[in-house]
């Protein structure tokens, strides 16, 4: 009879059976003890791995955010302890690294999405979003109070707005002769594939320059008709019909044609205010607060180029394009030129970081660009395929990767070239090409600040000894007017004099035209602006 106790839910068996079976009993127990210590064992180590990594992090954190700052933001003490306290992290102003410690901080941008808080003045905490890792792109919400962003619209109404557009300057055969470049030599840069061809999109991608006219398919169709360049009518020039061209005959013959706004490059017009002593305290102000953002050290953008505000009535555009230009070893930056000691033809503008503000919503249009932002690869080609041009901010900006609203008091930071490794400017970051797209209602109203650095950081340090050199003594102003030739110029060479750059100063009661502007006591206090012997008699 079989006996079923509590507990047992098998049937007891004889009792020789029962000893044969308690080995087996024994060697399960233990292989279960086995597997129980290594599976502990294994756990262990993941959980001491993962504190070691979340240490490492907090470290990492720590390190690259540096210690908390202590130093004025705006004017006002940082201690406030609703600005230290708001939760937000302060961005350090770093001291002057000096010449033997020559180092540009580089904001992070983890990931596309990745909000930061930061401080940046007292009483609020801004946010520093992500919006691209090529280039790396931040836009930074409220960076400028409404009011702020109405005082410098009308400072830039009294200080007078220019056209942006300047045609190319004639001279680009002289240049290639002083170069000793040929014209199969200038061909051969051209053909891309190198196919002994120059197809229409490595004519367009190659030949369109920074103030010039916009060539698209069409008007080098039209040009080749004019001019006769291409007798067999397959659409490609070879090494002969190419030679039978000068380097200027493109632009020469649309100009002599005759040229709308809505063919250049860039359809807009532009002034530049003044940021340094003297200067309104916004203005200061704004240069503080774009230091503190940036954590590079002051006196790098204090030396920059000043703010420079831009209109686009509607029907305005930029095409896609650099802020800055690649540099080579030939290459010399317009803002460190005079301590170059060497004499190049090849300039360009250096310009390390862009910062850009929009002082109004737009209705319609207006958006900021970038065209290849996050691509995968960057190739200029491909820019233009299958009767798309991206670069063409008229017709086709809605096919660009990243496209920024324009909202009032936003600021969009970006940087123009990559990190060397260690710690200086690198190669330029291709994937920054950007541009305006067509405003269709309203207008828009915007402001940059270009941070300027020399990739050769021993230029950069002669260039910082040089300035402060000339802030003490009695011919300053004309030294710096030379300075200020490059720094102040885009690209197409549009140069202003230093004193260009600070005519028309206003008094106090010019200011108030507009009933849009507060009082004398809101907007003037200390007496911000002054007359243009006031402006430099600290230089």
């Amino acid at each position: 009879m079989i006996d079923h106790r509590p507990g047992d839910l098998s049937p007891r068996e004889p009792l020789g059976s029962t000893e044969l079976s308690m080995p087996r009993d024994r060697v399960s127990l233990q292989k279960s003890n086995v597997c129980s210590r290594s599976y502990f064992v294994v756990v262990m180590v993941f959980v001491h791995v993962y504190i070691i990594n979340v240490i490492a992090l907090l470290l990492y954190v720590h390190y690259n955010n540096g210690p908390g700052d202590s130093s004025a933001v705006d004017g006002q003490d940082s201690a406030n302890p609703s600005f230290s306290n708001s939760g937000a992290h302060p961005l350090p102003v770093n001291p002057d690294p000096g010449p033997d410690a020559m180092y540009l901080p580089r904001l992070e941008g983890i990931k596309v999405g990745h909000v930061q808080k930061v401080a940046l003045v007292p009483n609020k905490v801004h946010e520093l979003k992500t919006l691209s890792m090529k280039p790396l792109l931040f836009e930074i919400s409220g960076f400028l109070s409404d009011e702020e962003c109405r005082l410098l619209i009308h400072l830039a109404k009294l200080k007078g707005l220019q056209e942006s557009q300047v045609m190319i300057p004639e001279g680009g055969d002289e240049l290639a002769e002083q170069l000793e470049i040929s014209q199969e030599e200038i061909f051969n840069l051209l053909d891309h594939n190198q196919d002994g061809q120059l197809q229409l999109q490595e004519v367009l991608t190659r030949s369109r320059v920074r103030d010039g006219i916009w060539l698209t398919p069409e008007n080098v169709r039209e040009i080749y008709a004019g001019l006769k360049a291409d007798p067999d009518g397959n659409g490609m020039l070879s090494v002969q019909e190419f030679k039978k061209l000068n380097t200027n005959a493109f632009q020469q013959f649309l100009q002599q044609r005759g040229v709308e706004k809505s063919q250049l490059v860039r359809n807009s017009k532009h002034t530049w205010l003044y940021q340094g002593e003297g200067a309104h305290r916004v203005l200061r102000q704004l240069q503080q607060r774009v230091t503190r953002l940036t954590r590079l050290p002051p006196d790098i953008v204090e030396n920059s180029e000043p703010l420079q505000v831009v209109h686009y009535q509607r029907g305005g555009h930029y095409h896609a394009h650099h802020d800055s230009g690649p540099v080579y070893p030939e290459t010399v930056c317009y803002h460190t030129k005079l301590v170059a000691n060497a004499s190049t033809p090849f300039e360009t503008s250096c310009r390390y970081i862009t910062v850009l503000f929009y002082l109004n919503s737009v209705p319609g249009g207006g958006e900021t660009t970038f065209p290849v932002a996050d691509n995968r690869t960057y190739e200029e080609l491909s820019l233009i395929q299958n009767n798309v041009d991206l670069l063409d901010t008229r017709k086709h900006c809605d096919k660009g990767n990243l496209r920024v609203k324009p909202s009032q008091g936003t600021a969009l930071l970006w940087y123009n070239y990559l990190s060397d490794g260690k710690g200086w400017v690198g190669d330029l970051d291709e994937y920054s090409l950007h541009g305006g797209c067509v405003v269709t209602q309203g207008t828009k109203w915007v402001a940059n600040n270009w941070i300027n650095v020399d990739p050769d950081s021993r230029r950069q340090t002669r260039y910082q000894q040089l300035v402060s050199r000339l802030g003490g003594e009695e011919t300053a102003t004309k030294r710096l007017e030379e300075l200020y030739r490059g720094i102040h110029a885009d690209q197409n060479q549009n140069l202003h004099t230093y004193q260009d750059l600070h005519q028309n100063p206003h008094t106090d009661q010019d200011l108030h035209t507009d009933q849009n502007l507060h009082t004398d006591q809101d907007l003037h206090q200390n007496q911000d602006l002054h007359t243009d012997q006031d402006l430099h008699q600290d230089l």
